[in-house]
């Protein structure tokens, strides 16, 4: 097969044969819009891996005819974006069109690096498309995001898993020479989970590892050939989602020796400590919440000291986070109960808030009723009157329901003591 990987070979020269992001790249999409008339905004792309982000800033380039640089936030610092400013500047002398600068996982750059940024966007010495996975309103600083718009790319679907084989198989000059016969594509599907860059390396291994006349794909094969090749599957990070998502299952599922071991993939490949970090404070409270509410004061100190410490020492306030939250007693009903109330204001919409609820700050709204037998909890026994909270439609609906542990089981005791002569 040719040195270059065939998801470079195929990557799309234009709009017509980019897959996916219909809602950024279709004929009357916004962006698209923007972009063949040239009235091109700094952006930050934001999305998983092998979705289009890195050939969509170079559709831009290319569609707009301009020049095009390239930084990764991995490897370059602030001399590197000071130099391409500067070239950016000379390119001015000679073009009307500002060129464009993209930055691969631009969430890595610091604060320093993304302020170098400053100047040369608002003036319009460049064109600035960051690429990230992360929320860039956590990771870009609120003056370079103010900048720039955010596009949100998301997983390809099954259907543009299929256009993707499909196109390779009928336009790929090396696939051309072979006779792949495709029996199965679940496995094709479960294993690239939505990244393009992901499906065309697991089909190249495939037909590169075969050596018979005919090349046979199905689901067997597929698992095969990437138990064999797992190295070489596992390649620049493509198992970040795979790798965070059993560290999640693992904290969730109580086991802090797989937990540590997930962590410990995760640090040795150079994942970011903060994006870690964040994951055990929204598992703190998603899976542990009520039953150790002490679970999100931990994940919520991890994540300052591991920004005050840094790398290698970070990985032991990580190790002690997890270990915590793994043998922590679970619990999701807070989670379950802001998705319940959710749902039910989605299904009922905007239903009035109860009179003796209401605030009464002019005389007309008390004379209205606003706040009218409103009964003060403290003024009563046990700081508690009995009364009616929620809209009338919703009377007596339950959103919480207490988990089964001890902590949520002191609490369900106190809530029925309350209200055992209504609810």
């Amino acid at each position: 097969m040719a040195n270059k990987p065939l998801a470079e070979r195929l990557r799309p020269q234009s709009f017509d044969d980019f897959v996916g992001q219909e809602h950024l790249s279709g004929n009357n999409a916004p962006l698209r819009k923007m972009i063949e008339t040239e009235k091109i905004p700094s952006m930050i792309l934001w999305g998983p891996p092998g979705v289009g982000k890195t050939t969509l800033a170079k559709l831009i380039s290319n569609i707009s005819d301009r020049t095009f640089f390239t930084l990764s936030a991995v490897s370059s610092g602030v001399k590197d974006v000071r130099d391409v400013i500067e070239k950016s500047k000379k390119n001015n002398l000679f073009s009307q069109k500002n060129p464009v600068l993209f930055i691969d996982e631009i969430h890595r750059f610091s604060k320093s690096q993304q302020d170098s940024l400053l100047n040369a966007v608002e003036n319009g010495t460049l064109i600035l498309i960051g690429a990230t996975t992360e929320n860039p309103s956590f990771e870009v600083i609120s003056p370079l995001l103010s900048r720039c718009q955010v596009y949100i790319l998301k997983h390809l679907e099954i259907p543009d898993l299929d256009k993707l084989i499909d196109y390779a198989l009928k336009n790929d000059n090396e696939l051309k020479k072979l006779k792949i016969k495709i029996e199965e594509r679940d496995a094709l599907y479960r294993f690239s989970g939505g990244d393009a860059r992901k499906l065309y390396n697991i089909l190249e291994l495939i037909c590169n590892s075969e050596k018979s006349e005919e090349i046979i794909i199905n689901n067997k094969t597929v698992v095969d050939k990437l138990q064999e090749n797992i190295a070489i599957y596992d390649k620049s990070g493509e198992q970040h989602y795979d790798i965070i998502s059993a560290f999640i299952k693992s904290v969730r599922g109580s086991d802090p020796d797989a937990a540590v071991y997930w962590l410990a993939r995760m640090l040795e490949g150079g994942e970011d400590i903060k994006f870690i970090a964040r994951r055990l404070i929204i598992l703190a409270s998603e899976d542990i919440g009520l039953a150790n509410p002490n679970a999100l004061l931990m994940a919520n100190s991890c994540f300052d000291a591991i920004n005050k410490i840094g790398m290698p020492e970070a990985r032991i306030i990580l190790s002690q986070c997890t270990i915590y939250l793994a043998t922590s007693p679970k619990s999701n009903s807070a989670y379950m109960a802001i998705n319940n109330a959710m749902d039910k204001v989605k299904e009922t919409g905007d239903l009035s808030v109860p009179l003796h609820l209401r605030n009464a700050p002019t005389k007309l709204m008390k004379d209205l009723n606003y706040g009218k037998n409103y009964k003060y909890s403290h003024s009563y026994e046990n700081n508690f009157a009995e009364q009616e909270f929620l809209p009338e439609k919703l009377s007596d609906t339950k959103f919480y329901i207490p988990g089964k542990n001890t902590k949520e089981e002191n609490i369900r005791i106190f809530l029925e003591n309350l209200w055992k002569k209504s609810k």
